[in-house]
């Protein structure tokens, strides 16, 4: 089945690819003057052309092409290079370098479909929207072994040379093929990949022809990729919705011994939502397509995309894509790919599974915060096609259980919640059954074959500005953001601190592409995604606190971060902040981003998936090991967010990168509405200035982008001029490059002489592989004709033999034909073989002597040419698993120079944080000063309150008194007090209720905080009380009222007598019973302020501990230092032992037994040196380790120690004006009563 764009036999490719001859010609012979020609700006097209009429100082009078004349300033005109430059293949070439140039040459070629140009070190090529017929075996031939100026552009030629570059440099290459969504980068990934298989493929005979060649498993892992992991989005119809970078491994002759496949960020919110205009991933509807009805009859699934919900909010085809045909392609390469027929039913089963948990619906229960499943079938199916158990997956939704203190109960979920957690479980689902189908790949392309180098080819999700910008748009554009500034630095930067480091004159330029700001604001220490990373730990944070952080931190602070722009209409998403990214500025809304970045999960239902009797979803969902063995107990690192681990994953992507010899590939967008041969100039010229286009080509031709160390121009090129390294003598390298650059008369402009290197100007390099591939031609000439003498010669002495031969045989005969019959001839002849035989006997027996020791002597080398070769065999895969170290302990080198740069950085937030900690103990114990005097001010209130009891207990024995005196007058009273005592029989009921309800609160507080120790529920309990108390005095205070105005009226009888005697007996049980609980109050604020201390103590402890540790934390990272230092020693030792062994390994054919001894001796200094490599690698690991886990421990015990103490303080705070108003409050009363 051919590939989309392959060239087929009957097609001429080169139409789409070159300028052809007529054409050429044609340009060149139109009229052009340099003087007149110009452009001019356009607001539509940017530059348009136009001829200068007149001019008048700094004024010029200009006639467009569009039929205008304009006077415009001399500054705002641009040069138009001559016409033999239209359409030129390499933008660095021309005469004219500027915006208007550059955007007429790509207009040019885009509109006769020339999509590849060069633009100096790099190729540029526009999505032409449709198929062109240049791609395929018969173009990747055309182009297999060329030179990059022999060749028109392609991106085959691109691939080529990072092949040759591989081969020839010895050392890893990669391809970054970039730009924004919709730009084409995931086709061009998959033709480089597909030229690569064919380039080096090892062939179909090593395979098993069932599951096809490693070549041809390479090349279908693309359809099974893109139909699990890319999309229709706005504005890209097969958007890839994850990051992939592909690893070809090549063996040491350059033919494929496999591949591997790294993924970052699958979009999961796409597996559940999309927005109007897109669509979720392909497989959901290559398998509605109804193209294998197995499938659907297997997954319970009908051939129409809305009946399933999570699929169908957008729309549910795309133009020029037929399901059917790439349902097809993904099933037909899930088999090339070795998968299994159970691996391949549980990936269908398991993506239909997630559209069938879309259709389940949930129903609230009546006065209950509980849901229900709204009808089993739906539930009955997700549970056949997972594998579980029906009753128990609707059990685990909607009362899942969680763990409280040691035991398990069941939680009651809500209708929302449910729907979340099937969304959440969906999503999982989905991503872990993505991340292990990438796993499985990777075991099919791991072959046994030896690897010595890889290309590398990246393909990650473009720069991406949508209406509605969330959590994964900003993970895109920050991976954007990174790898632009990767390109940025190697073109700008890298490349002229090397001119200066190598001597040569060099003026720097700044390009101003920096784009450190923007990363640093998204990934420092209180960036965007520390906070968020924060904000996730905080058990009440919020969106709303997470918005309030991020402007709290950044807003005014940093140029990158804005306001969001107001307006756009109705139909404009919401959007909390905005970023000022390379690429333009984008809104983003931060609605879930705190859900996302936790990724919670439904453990009960989870619980499930790990004993589903679907393997697949049983293996995606059993819990991973801790790497040393031993469960991490700390609360905040018993999981890991995903912000966190994708930049970790984008870390050690871009070690990756920085390890390889890179080539670009940029990537433009034509226009918006996805139509072949139009070009919309604003955009085009936004992207080549964002992607550094312009400023790459003017690097290119001011410096010197070629460059080659002195001993290699020296092995390469001394064929140039021989006289420059005589034979037997030894001559420096440097004034032998300096010989031969004379010789081929180079100007001094074209190169220049550094330190270590020659730099050369941009196609100079080019110019020498010309006069080397001379010289060698001469030189193979002269070898042909030298060859052809000597055969000649040969064949002429070989006739001459002949002759001379037949002549001297002729003379015999003829001399046998007359003695034949002569007698002593006769007698000669039967004497002779007598003599010639007793000779023979004797030589034989000599022969045989000899013959026998040979014989020996021949078994002997035998046997020690076997062992001669079994040791070269055994030594060179020693070699290669040494060089396989050392590349290791090169990538470990490099880990460990990040670690030592993220200790630190680690040193320093420590030490910051322990400056913070004793400002804030300083606090804390002048906080502790307060409290200890309101303490004593407590106190002494305390001793007044029991004086004035006192007091009143002495009234209460006069008024006793009083009362046995007037008693005689109180049953002529009793009649008039009966009414009196109703209204307190009523007061005392109401008292009654009011103490009973405040002893029912009192209770429900004690066991509140009996079981929840919760601050927040306890002081809200808390302030309930006090409420309610407030309450409750206030009824005794309007009762004290009407029995004060009683006693008034009554003040010279009886009555008034008794009535004031019940107020002051009601009074003194109150106040004993409120002076009871102040006193119980009063020991408990007494307790939690002796608690208070003693956790300022603990502080003060921990601080003086964390310092120590921050002196440990020095000492051992001196020591990695030192550790550093001797396995950096010890490697450069190691690696020059194996130079030297390689060496001498070459020529071990004709060894000798001391060579033998030798090798052994190697051997053994080998071992050693790798025990000590090894050894050095565990302490250094071990080091870390440990510095990991201290730092880690003494963070979250200072963090949870704070956490405590700042409770503390606010609870004592509160009660303490609680305590304060309520003895205010008994103050006024006993000044009342007094």
């Amino acid at each position: 089945m051919p590939y989309k764009g392959e060239c087929a036999d009957d097609e001429d490719p080169m139409i789409f690819l070159a300028l052809p001859p007529a054409e050429k010609a044609a340009l060149i012979s139109k009229v052009f003057d340099l003087k007149k020609n110009c452009w001019v700006k356009h607001d539509k097209e940017c530059f348009v052309r136009a001829e200068i009429t007149a001019e008048e100082g700094d004024k010029l009078t200009v006639h467009t092409d569009h039929n205008e004349t304009l006077t415009v300033k001399r500054a705002d005109i641009q040069e138009m290079n001559p016409p033999k430059f239209e359409q030129t293949d390499d933008m660095a070439n021309m005469t004219f370098l500027n915006e208007a140039s550059v955007l007429n040459n790509l207009r040019e070629r885009y509109v006769n479909m020339r999509i590849y140009t060069y633009s100096g070190l790099f190729c540029v090529t526009i999505n032409p929207y449709k198929w062109l017929p240049i791609y395929g075996a018969r173009v990747a031939g055309m182009y297999k072994g060329k030179k990059r100026s022999e060749m028109p552009p392609h991106l085959f030629s691109v691939s080529d040379n990072a092949y040759h570059a591989m081969l020839l440099n010895r050392c890893h290459q990669s391809m970054l093929i970039t730009g924004e969504s919709g730009a084409g980068k995931t086709e061009n990934t998959k033709k480089v990949i597909q030229y690569f298989a064919n380039l080096a493929g090892a062939g179909k005979d090593a395979i098993d022809e069932s599951k096809g060649s490693l070549e041809d498993q390479i090349i279908q892992a693309n359809p099974v990729m893109e139909a699990f992991g890319n999309a229709k989005t706005v504005r890209n119809n097969n958007s890839s919705r994850f990051g992939k970078f592909i690893r070809i491994h090549f063996g040491s002759t350059g033919k494929l011994s496999g591949a591997d496949i790294e993924s970052y960020l699958l979009e999961k919110s796409r597996v559940i939502s999309q927005q109007s205009a897109e669509r979720s991933y392909h497989i959901f509807y290559q398998m509605l397509s109804n193209k294998i009805p197995e499938i659907l009859k297997d997954c319970l699934l009908e051939p129409d995309a809305h009946k399933y919900f999570y699929i169908s909010q957008g729309v549910i085809t795309v133009d020029k894509m037929d399901d059917q045909e790439e349902m097809m392609m993904t099933d037909e390469a899930i088999d090339i790919l070795g998968f299994s027929a159970e691996e391949k039913k549980g990936m269908y089963r398991l993506t239909s599974g997630v559209m069938h948990f879309g259709n389940m619906k949930f129903k609230q229960k009546p006065r209950e915060e509980q849901a229900e499943i709204d009808g089993t079938e739906v539930a009955d199916k997700v549970s056949h096609l997972l594998g579980i158990a029906s009753n128990e997956l609707q059990r685990g939704i909607t009362r899942p259980q969680v763990k409280v203190g040691n035991e398990f109960v069941q939680k009651s979920q809500t209708m929302d919640q449910c729907h979340f957690s099937v969304g959440a479980l969906s999503k999982a689902i989905y991503d872990r059954m993505f991340k292990w189908m990438v796993i499985r790949i990777n075991k099919t392309l791991d072959t046994v074959l030896p690897r010595q180098f890889f290309i590398g080819v990246l393909d990650i999700a473009g720069f991406e500005i949508f209406e509605f910008n969330s959590f994964e748009q900003l993970c895109i554009n920050f991976t954007n953001e990174k790898l632009q500034q990767f390109f940025n630095h190697h073109m700008f930067i890298l490349e002229q601190e090397e001119y200066k480091r190598e001597g040569i004159q060099w003026t720097f330029i700044d390009f101003g592409m920096d784009l450190q700001a923007c990363i640093d604001l998204l990934e420092k220490p209180m960036g965007i995604f520390s906070i968020l990373e924060e904000q996730c730990v905080f058990p009440k944070a919020t969106d709303a606190t997470f918005k309030s952080a991020l402007y709290d931190n950044h807003l005014g602070k940093s140029n990158n971060f804005q306001k969001p722009r107001l307006g756009g209409g109705a139909k404009k998403a919401e959007s909390h902040f905005a970023l000022v990214h390379y690429a333009g500025t984008v809104g983003y809304s931060i609605t879930g981003w705190l859900e996302k970045n936790k990724d919670p999960l439904n453990e009960t239902v989870t619980g499930l998936f790990k004993k589903s009797t679907i393997l697949i979803l049983a293996a995606i969902f059993v819990e991973e090991e801790p790497s040393g063995g031993k469960q991490r107990k700390k609360k905040g690192a018993s999981f890991q967010t995903v912000s966190a681990l994708y930049r970790e994953q984008l870390n050690k992507l871009m070690s990756s990168l920085h390890s390889t010899a890179p080539h670009f590939v940029r990537c433009i967008i034509p226009n918006e509405v996805k139509t072949p041969g139009l070009i919309d100039a604003t955009l085009v010229l936004n992207q080549l200035s964002c992607n550094g286009v312009l400023e790459g080509i003017r690097i290119c031709r001011k410096g010197f982008p070629n460059r080659l160390p002195y001993a290699e121009f020296k092995h390469r090129y001394q064929i140039l001029h021989p006289a420059a390294c005589p034979k037997g003598e030894f001559v420096d390298s440097k004034k032998v490059t300096e010989l031969i650059i004379q010789a081929v008369k180079l100007n001094e402009d074209q190169f220049r002489i550094g330190e270590t290197k020659v730099f050369f100007r941009a196609g100079v390099l080019a110019q020498l592989e010309d006069l080397r591939d001379d010289a060698l031609g001469k030189i193979i000439t002269q070898m042909q004709a030298r060859c052809r003498g000597y055969f000649g010669r040969q064949r002429v002495k070989h006739l001459l033999d002949m002759r001379d031969g037949m002549e001297k045989i002729q003379r015999n005969i003829r001399m046998f034909l007359k003695m034949r019959y002569w007698p002593w001839f006769k007698l000669y002849g039967r004497v002779k073989p007598m003599i010639v035989k007793l000779i023979h006997e004797e030589e034989q027996k000599k022969k045989l002597a000899e013959m026998k020791i040979a014989m020996e002597q021949a078994e002997k080398m035998t046997a020690e040419l076997k062992k001669l070769r079994e040791q070269n065999v055994k030594l060179t895969k020693e070699k290669n698993e040494l060089l396989r170290n050392l590349e290791a302990e090169q990538d470990y080198g490099s880990d460990m120079k990040e670690r030592e740069t993220t200790l630190m950085r680690a040193k320093v937030d420590l030490e910051g944080r322990v400056a913070d900690f004793h400002s804030q103990l300083e606090e804390q114990e002048a906080t502790n000063a307060t409290l200890m005097t309101s303490k004593r001010h407590l106190e002494n209130e305390n001793n007044d309150l029991k004086n004035d009891l006192e007091t009143i207990e002495g009234t209460l024995a006069k008024v006793e008194r009083e009362k046995q005196a007037l008693e005689h007058k109180v049953k002529q009273q009793i009649q008039e007090l009966q009414h009196k005592e109703e209204a307190l029989a009523k007061l005392s009921k109401d008292k009654k209720t009011l103490e009973d309800s405040y002893q029912n609160t009192l209770d429900d507080l004690q066991m509140e905080e009996s079981k929840n120790q919760i601050l927040t529920k306890s002081n809200a309990k808390l302030q309930a009380n006090i409420d309610n108390l407030e309450e409750s005095l206030e009824q005794e205070k309007r009762v004290r009222t009407e029995v004060e105005k009683a006693r008034r009226k009554m003040e010279g009888d009886l009555k008034t007598t008794l009535d004031n005697l019940a107020e002051v007996e009601r009074i003194k049980a109150d106040l004993e019973d409120l002076l009871r609980k102040r006193e119980l109050e009063l020991n408990v604020l007494t307790s939690k302020l002796e608690d208070e201390q003693g956790l300022s103590n603990t502080l003060r402890r921990k601080i003086k501990e964390l310092q120590s540790r921050v002196d440990e934390l020095e000492e051992e990272l001196e020591s990695e230092r030192a550790y550093r230092a001797k396995v950096e020693k010890q490697r450069i030792d190691l690696q020059r032992e194996v130079e030297e062994m390689a060496d001498r390994l070459d020529e071990a054919g004709g060894a000798t037994a001391s060579q033998l001894e030798m090798n052994r001796k190697r051997e053994s200094e080998v071992l050693k040196l790798r025990r000590e490599v090894e050894e050095a690698s565990l302490q250094t690991e071990a080091m870390n380790s440990a510095l990991r886990k201290k730092h880690t421990e003494a963070i979250s015990s200072i963090a949870e120690q704070l956490d405590a103490l700042q409770r503390v303080r606010v609870k004592l705070e509160k009660d303490k004006q609680t305590m304060k108003m309520e003895l205010d409050d008994m103050s006024a009363n006993y000044e009342n009563m007094k």
